[in-house]
């Protein structure tokens, strides 16, 4: 199936360059995990990536396009957009290269590593002073929310895919209600801290060096209005294999709320803080586990399943400095124990 769209895709993409008198070759890139497909061609002389959608769109109900005229009204290291074309479901962007963040990383030393990441967080504090921009340009962003019942989504796709799709195993009506109870109070707190523009998958996969090793921002189309918290946790602790040492998260936590002062954002207590951050911790990875479950299962994707039960070791972890939801802490051992 995802050949067919590859081959219908390439034709749509060589339709729209003939439209538009470019003579190129064109290299096909890795697809995501989305329906959409790269490639790289000579756009008017310069290297450029073409993004071929499912299907045709409108400009100006377009998730990709706004969220990257809000990002680059606020000096945010997004890509430029050079081209697009609704029927034909095509938007041509700026070509930062094929070196990821996450890769990097692995291929760098410890003080390089380091700096690479307080970057990281450097945009993360940049990103939230978009909020404002964000309202006043009516983005699509401003009109989305990491309310209750999107969190709750999240919360629930887990329990599903986690237990009934991988697991083939459903929990007892007691654990399913104590969890749902459980899940309920933690949709609640996290939706009533929601005040800030997130990117909300921010992670070293999600973040390239150009040439010059330069941090970029990629996959911006879903952002939304969440926590101070969430992309944080996104960064540090989406898909690690071991839990990161205490000290080492601190040290994080406080160069972020500095970036975040440094800026003039609203002042948070750090206890205050290292609360929400324990709590968003609890439903990032049991949404990520949520996604890994799933992708494995119904996308043969299984170099993900490795990474659950480090995501289950850090939200019992969150949960126990929270002294909060011992349902989900006592089925959290239970599957440790497995």
């Amino acid at each position: 199936m995802r050949q067919v769209f590859t081959v219908a895709a390439h034709a749509r993409l060589q339709k729209f360059l003939a439209k538009n008198d470019q003579k190129t070759a064109v290299e096909v890139l890795t697809p995501d995990a989305s329906t959409r497909e790269y490639f790289r061609i000579i756009w008017n002389g310069q290297s450029a990536i073409a993004c071929v959608y499912a299907e045709q769109f409108l400009a100006a109900e377009h998730n990709y396009l706004d969220l990257t005229a809000l990002f680059l009204a606020n000096n945010l290291p997004v890509a430029a957009v050079y081209e697009f074309d609704e029927a034909l479901g095509i938007i041509v962007q700026e070509d930062f290269g094929n070196l990821i963040l996450r890769d990097y990383l692995h291929q760098s030393d410890e003080p390089t590593r380091d700096e690479l990441l307080r970057r990281a967080i450097s945009l993360i504090a940049k990103i939230q002073s978009t909020t404002a921009l964000a309202f006043e340009m009516g983005s699509i962003a401003s009109r989305l929310k990491f309310d209750e019942e999107k969190l709750l989504w999240e919360l629930n796709f887990f329990k599903t895919h986690y237990f009934e799709t991988l697991r083939r195993a459903k929990l007892s009506a007691v654990e399913d209600d104590g969890l749902n109870n459980e899940f309920n109070e933690l949709a609640i707190e996290l939706s009533n801290r929601a005040s800030v523009l997130c990117h909300r998958d921010f992670h070293a996969a999600n973040i390239m060096l150009d040439r010059k090793k330069r941090l970029r921002i990629i996959d911006h189309q879903d952002a939304r209005i969440g926590t101070v918290s969430y992309d944080l946790v996104s960064l540090l602790l989406d898909r690690v294999t071991e839990p990161p040492e205490a000290v080492w998260l601190e040290e994080k936590k406080q160069f972020f709320l500095a970036e975040r002062d440094i800026l003039g954002l609203e002042k948070i207590e750090a206890k205050d803080f290292d609360y929400e951050f324990q709590l968003q911790t609890i439903q990032r990875c049991l949404k990520a586990i949520g996604t890994f479950s799933f992708q494995s299962v119904n996308r043969g994707k299984t170099y993900f399943i490795p990474y659950i039960k480090p995501m289950f070791r850090i939200a019992r972890l969150a949960a126990k400095k929270a002294a909060r939801f011992p349902q989900l802490q006592k089925i959290i051992d239970s599957e440790l124990s497995e």
